[in-house]
C-alpha cells in the first residue's frame, strides 16, 4: 500500500501489504479525535476500509468482536460492512466498502423513511440475542461516579446533586441485547434511499434502549414524527420510564466528559445540556 502521513505503523503497514498488496489510498476519513487511522483503499477494482489504532484505541477490540459476532443480520442484506481481516494485537481492521453517504447533514436526516429504516435495522441486531446481568445497573453507576471524578466541566454543584441522585438509584437485573452503541445519523450511511450502518467501536451488550440514548436529545427532540417512524420500524418501545431516565443522566454525564476531554467543544456543549435536561425531568 502507498504510504501517506495518514498510514498506520510500520507493523500495521507490514500486515497491510501482505492482506491487501498493492493498495492504494484514495480517502483519509480520519476524525483527528482519537489515536486512529481510518482510510478508504482500492485494490484490483474492490474498495475497502482501513482502520488502524494506536496503543491508547480502546475500541478496536469491540469493533472486531461485533463484526465475528453480531453484525451478519446486517451483512447478509448488504446493510453493512463485510470482515475482510482483522488482527486485535496490531489494532487493525480491514472491512469491504460499503457505498453511500451519510445521512447527517442531509435531507435524509429529516425524512421518516430513514428512521423507519433504522428502526427495523436495530430490531435486527436487537433481536438475535439476550441475555439477563444482575451486576449491570450497579456497574453503570459506578462508571458514572467515575466520569464524575475525571477532567470536565460540569458545575461543582451539579456533580454534587448527580452523585446523590446516583447514589439513590435502584439496581434491577437489566437483559442485555447486542447494541451499536452510537445509534445516529453520522454512523448510517443512504445509498438510493437504502440506509446501511457503519463503526462498531462502542458495539457491546447493554439494555436496548440505550441505542435510543442519543437520537433522543438530537433527531427526536422537537420532532415527533421521526420518533415515530423510528419506533414504527423498531416495532416496539424499549424505553421503561425509570431505567430510561437513569440511562439518560449516564448518557449526559460521559458525554459532557468525554467530549471535554477530547476537545470537541460543540459535543461537550450538548453533554452539558443533556445533564441539565436529564436532571430537569
Amino acid at each position: 500500500m502507498d504510504r501517506t502521513p495518514a498510514l498506520p505503523s510500520p507493523e500495521q503497514q507490514r500486515l497491510l501489504d501482505a492482506w491487501l498488496p498493492g493498495a492504494e489510498v484514495v480517502r483519509d476519513h480520519s476524525w483527528g479525535q482519537v489515536d486512529r487511522a481510518v482510510l478508504e483503499v482500492t485494490r484490483a477494482g474492490q474498495r475497502f476500509i482501513v482502520k488502524a489504532g494506536g496503543p491508547g484505541d480502546h475500541h478496536m477490540a469491540r469493533e472486531i468482536h461485533a463484526h465475528e459476532r453480531w453484525l451478519e443480520p446486517w451483512t447478509s442484506r448488504g446493510r453493512a460492512p463485510r470482515l475482510a481481516h482483522a488482527d486485535r494485537g496490531a489494532h487493525l481492521l480491514v472491512t469491504h466498502h460499503v457505498p453511500g453517504t451519510l445521512v447527517l447533514d442531509t435531507d435524509h436526516a429529516h425524512d421518516p423513511a430513514t428512521y423507519r429504516q433504522a428502526g427495523e435495522l436495530l430490531a435486527l441486531l436487537h433481536g438475535q440475542h439476550a441475555t439477563t446481568d444482575p451486576d449491570h445497573e450497579a456497574r453503570e453507576n459506578h462508571r458514572s461516579l467515575a466520569w464524575l471524578g475525571t477532567p470536565h466541566r460540569i458545575a461543582p454543584r451539579t456533580v454534587e446533586r448527580l452523585r446523590a441522585v446516583i447514589a439513590s438509584w435502584p439496581t434491577p437485573p437489566a437483559t442485555l441485547v447486542p447494541t451499536h452503541g452510537d445509534w445516529q445519523p453520522r454512523n448510517w450511511l443512504v445509498d438510493d434511499r437504502v440506509v446501511s450502518v457503519i463503526d462498531f467501536g462502542r458495539a457491546a451488550l447493554r439494555p436496548a434502549m440505550t441505542d435510543l440514548a442519543r437520537l433522543q436529545v438530537q433527531q427526536f427532540h422537537g420532532h415527533p414524527e421521526l420518533e415515530q417512524a423510528f419506533l414504527d420500524g423498531y416495532g416496539a418501545d424499549p424505553r421503561e420510564p425509570g431505567a430510561w431516565q437513569r440511562t439518560l443522566v449516564r448518557e449526559a454525564v460521559s458525554t459532557a466528559a468525554w467530549a471535554h476531554q477530547v476537545g470537541d467543544a460543540e459535543f461537550e456543549a450538548q453533554g452539558l445540556r443533556m445533564v441539565d435536561d436529564a436532571l430537569a425531568s
